[in-house]
């Protein structure tokens, strides 16, 4: 199969959001093609280059998000006017007074209205960027913004968008020129995005429209991951404090529509864990689609730790990830001076880094609280005190690996307010450690049972559930091996790679030929997709001969695809 990866932010970027697991399933899949289609984010992202890809990565093609406008020429007289039609009707869904998601029956006659009014506006903009080689700079024009306002005034436009000012509709049609910048690529062509099988499409948003237009134009099949639901992290990162609330209303239904118009258009949705499955099918996305797909770990790298019989200091206590607001490291610190209280001998390791200046500012509290609750001890007159907490990082003499941070202790703790899914939960369950955890995100789904979990922002019951394991080692080596099993059996890249693989042979199996294959000698071959696609595993190694024995005449050898075996348009 040949299968066109869509990333904003991500793949093949070194510092791309997505790296990691895109890299694992292009790499496990080593029998299928790859084109690679993504959207940099910044200047500095696209300097610090690309991970070393694999062989079966046939073409990279690149578009920066962060540039200015779509270089294309000016539109003519007609062009304006299906412009202003189109984006006057993009901008009336987005101020119309519904919400963007559906209630507990289904999507009501008003908002079923509203979608269709964008789907037809997006796809009509995409039609006419298609004809004209790009918008040539219309969407940050001043009709853009004059269509925006008029839909703003209108009656029944939603209460903040008639509060926009000229500033604030200045700032949405800036972000709405972003957000639908891949309406202007030239991607979508036979020898482009139509010439691929499947669209997989690694979060939804922006990096999933290409996938759209893929299906629009060329009836291609669309997958849509998301580990993070798009549209929660657009309310998590949208706060009060931001933006006008005029451009939070309007930018906030954008994505609430396209979220919708994603979910509609995906032939299937795979969420990372049931927690964005419930916001999916919130948004829209129809259950029949959505299949969950765990992310995959890689589970060789704590496979010592957690096979060795070595349990850790049983008097420590081991907090992993990056330090933020949101892992609420104030409330475990809180927390760790009642469990003193219970357990003189108990210290807690809390291992990580800080993210960004806030991260270095809460770092910095969360280090002066600790020196407060806990003065350094010393075991007599003459001896140096010492803190039973400490702030460490990875690779360091006594934690060079993640794997040694977890096992340097017999409990991991998470103590979050905010989490999608826990990524270091699952690295403590590889490692064979019993966990206390906070029901926030995922938690309770990745867990099932191998740990204990207790409503976040409640020092008082983290401090008890560690108690309760520091004092009961039997206990805490049966759940570590619970937790291990579990984690083994669901969450491991192998599991995500297989699942991926079934979902691409299901979707080709039922989507039609789009395109002429054609053998060495130019000739169309008679099935563009032979039977063997169909079937699970290879049918025939990379060394094996051209024709299988009993192979028909006119059937030499796998199909050949008249293309370089490998492009990258920057």
């Amino acid at each position: 199969m040949r299968i066109g990866l869509l990333t904003e932010g991500g793949y093949p970027y070194v510092s791309g959001d997505a790296t990691l697991w895109c890299d694992r399933l292009v790499r496990g899949l080593g029998q299928h093609e790859f084109d690679l289609y993504a959207l940099s984010r910044s200047e500095q992202q696209e300097d610090e280059g690309w991970v070393p890809l694999p062989p079966n990565v046939s073409r990279v093609r690149t578009a920066p998000l962060w540039s200015g406008e779509c270089d294309a020429p000016a539109l003519g007289r007609r062009a304006r006017r299906r412009f202003t039609e189109h984006y006057g009707e993009l901008a009336r869904a987005l101020c119309a007074g519904t919400e963007g998601v559906r209630d507990a029956d289904g999507a009501d006659e008003a908002h079923t209205t509203e979608a269709d009014r964008f789907s037809t506006a997006l796809y009509g903009l995409a039609e006419l960027a298609r004809d004209e080689g790009g918008l040539g700079g219309a969407l940050r024009s001043e009709g853009a913004v004059h269509a925006l306002e008029r839909a703003c005034r209108a009656p029944g436009a939603l209460r903040a968008a008639r509060e926009a000012r000229v500033p604030d509709l200045l700032t949405v049609a800036t972000h709405l020129e972003r957000a639908l910048r891949p309406l202007c690529l030239d991607w979508y062509e036979e020898d482009g995005l139509g010439a691929v099988d499947v669209c997989h499409a690694a979060s939804g948003g922006t990096a999933a429209l290409p996938g759209l237009l893929a299906g629009h134009f060329f009836g291609v099949p669309l997958v849509v991951t998301e580990y993070g639901v798009r549209l929660r992290t657009h309310y998590l990162t949208t706060g009060a404090a931001t933006a006008a609330p005029a451009v939070r209303a309007l930018l906030a239904a954008f994505q609430s529509r396209l979220a919708a118009e994603v979910y509609r258009g995906a032939a299937c949705v795979t969420p990372g864990n049931a927690h964005a499955r419930r916001w999916q099918e919130r948004c829209g996305a129809d259950r029949a689609k959505v299949r969950t797909v765990y992310p995959g770990m890689d589970a060789a790298r704590f496979a010592e730790v957690g096979e060795s019989s070595d349990c850790g200091d049983p008097d420590t206590l081991v907090w992993v990830g990056r330090v933020e607001p949101a892992k609420d490291l104030v409330s475990l610190l809180h927390a760790f001076a009642e469990v003193r209280k219970e357990e003189p001998k108990a210290r807690l390791r809390i291992v990580g880094a800080a993210s960004g200046a806030e991260g270095e500012a809460y770092l910095g509290h969360c280090r002066a609280l600790a020196a407060q609750l806990f003065p350094d001890e010393a075991d007599g007159l003459h001896a140096v005190g010492d803190n039973p907490v400490s702030f460490e990082e990875i690779g360091g003499p006594e934690l060079p690996t993640l794997a040694d941070a977890y096992g340097s202790g017999a409990v991991t703790v998470l103590s979050s307010v905010v989490e999608g899914f826990p990524v270091g939960l699952v690295e403590a369950m590889l490692c064979a450690r019993a966990t206390v955890s906070t029901d926030v995100g995922a938690v309770v789904e990745v867990i099932g049972g191998t740990g204990l979990v207790v409503p976040p922002r409640n020092p008082r019951a983290l401090a008890e559930a560690c108690v309760t394991l520091l004092r009961d080692p039997e206990r805490r080596t049966r759940l570590g091996a619970a937790a291990r099993a579990r984690a083994l059996e669901l969450f491991t890249v192998e599991q995500n790679i297989a699942a991926f693989h079934g979902i691409y042979l299901e979707l080709v199996s039922r989507c039609p030929v789009n395109r002429v294959v054609v053998d060495d000698t130019g000739e169309p071959l008679p099935f563009g997709v032979p039977a063997e696609a169909h079937v699970p595993g290879r049918w025939a190694g990379p060394d094996a001969p051209t024709a299988p024995p009993g192979d028909p005449a006119w059937a030499p050898g796998p199909p050949v695809r008249a293309e370089p075996a490998q492009e990258a348009v920057r």
